[in-house]
């Protein structure tokens, strides 16, 4: 008989770990699928999900719907994080520097495995600010260069940007997007008409973070290189999240934080430059040939977490023992269930697509009448749900970021949180009228 602990050990991965670990963590190879049911199925197999989410040590009481954030890291990562930590903490310039320093390589592998893209193409960093800026202000860029941007990117991004325009005097060109769009055109065709014989950089957030809005990257990376435009693709939500590989996106420069969906320590991310673009980027924080063609060069850090760094490799055999469809699938699931049992409540409004080629579990909603802060509040404290408010540019909601260990039966609070929370509101708002 199956049993919980014994479909992890076959399922994931061979772990990075050093041999003073105990036997549970030597993991055997994966088991293949055994293809009994399509990753729609598997969304809705309760029984598997219930065994995932004892493999999280998330509040009982306190129902995280803020995964967006940052995301809870299951059992095994945490475990992997402290035994790394308390190694080091032996004899930390021998520990760090002779031992686990050497087991970057190993991980970089597995992480282009999962990314779909060569090693050679990936650097490990700690977060995706960190990634993005590193192209941001590495790139050979010259005064009355522009770059195509839009207001929905994130702001540590826009500010970034802004130090550029404001230290080297490029232009930067900005778009203000409508959200939800389920048009692939609509997107193409705003980044393309903002497109002159100047612009150099297009910036492009594959999951606007806000919102949920899944932007078509491949479509607009071609229509910018057919005109000489490098792509950078800001993948804080997507990788681990939507089913896809970096190479798929045909952008130029990706970055990502790994302590998101995939559930590795905090403060860890992952840099994507395609490899004869690496000469081009000068290293943010500089080694000894800051302009050569290494991608380790991005990697001179000083000292860093080297526990939080090694335990990536258990986050990726976690990923992997779900499967990146099946994750996904999960993860759509949820956000429609919760979505469609309120959109149609008076003055309730779901400002996220609901198909799963537009969004995944990110979702904003909003209530007539109130603030999102205001809504966000009384969630949390009178239903102990904790969201996150969004007032930015157009738009206008409360954010709700379900994750793996997320039951429908947590969803069917917030469902009742939003219905009472919009009761109450509807009768104010007739009562004021009376």
């Amino acid at each position: 008989m199956t049993t919980r602990r014994t479909f992890f050990r076959q399922a994931a991965g061979a772990l990075t770990l050093p041999a003073f670990l105990p036997e549970p963590y030597a993991q055997s190879k994966p088991v293949a699928d055994a293809g009994l049911k399509t990753a729609a199925e598997w969304a809705q197999d309760e029984d598997f999900w219930s065994w995932i989410k004892t493999e999280f040590t998330v509040s009982p009481n306190l129902l995280n719907l803020n995964n967006g954030g940052v995301s809870p890291q299951p059992k095994a990562v945490q475990d992997a994080h402290v035994r790394f930590y308390q190694y080091a903490n032996e004899a930390p310039s021998y520990f760090m520097w002779r031992i686990l320093d050497q087991g970057r390589e190993a991980l970089r592998s597995k992480l282009a495995d999962l990314a779909g893209c060569s090693a050679e193409e990936l650097a490990i960093n700690r977060n995706a600010t960190e990634g993005l800026n590193t192209v941001i202000f590495g790139l050979n860029l010259k005064p009355g260069d522009e770059v195509v941007l839009t207001r929905q990117d994130y702001p540590n991004m826009l500010n970034a940007w802004k130090q550029r325009e404001k230290r080297d005097g490029i232009k930067l060109v900005f778009l203000d997007l409508n959200v939800p769009v389920e048009n692939d055109e609509y997107y193409v065709s705003q980044f393309v008409q903002a497109f002159t014989p100047r612009t150099k950089v297009v910036h492009v957030t594959h999951l606007i973070n806000w919102v949920g809005q899944l932007l078509p990257v491949r479509k607009i990376a071609d229509e910018a290189h057919k005109r000489g435009i490098e792509v950078i693709a800001d993948g804080a939500h997507s990788f681990a999240h939507i089913d896809f590989r970096i190479p798929d996106l045909g952008c130029d420069y990706f970055a990502t934080s790994l302590h998101k969906w995939l559930c590795a320590p905090f403060g860890s991310g992952m840099l994507y430059i395609r490899q004869n673009k690496i000469r081009n980027v000068w290293a943010l924080l500089s080694n000894n040939e800051p302009d050569g063609p290494d991608i380790r060069k991005f990697e001179s850090l000083g000292t860093r977490s080297f526990a939080s760094e090694m335990a990536i490799g258990t986050a990726v055999d976690f990923h992997l023992s779900i499967g990146a469809a099946r994750k996904f699938a999960r993860l759509h699931y949820l956000k429609n269930y919760w979505a469609e049992r309120v959109r149609d409540l008076p003055g309730v409004r779901i400002h996220t697509s609901l198909k799963p080629e537009y969004a995944g579990a990110l979702a904003l909603f909003s209530i007539d009448g109130m603030k999102p802060a205001e809504i966000e509040s009384q969630l949390l404290n009178q239903f102990k749900i904790h969201t996150s408010p969004i007032a930015w540019e157009n738009i206008n909601g409360v954010r709700v970021t379900p994750h793996i260990y997320t039951t429908p039966k947590d969803l069917d609070r917030l469902v009742a949180a939003i219905t009472t929370i919009a009761g109450k509101q509807n009768l104010a708002g007739k009562q004021k009228k009376s």
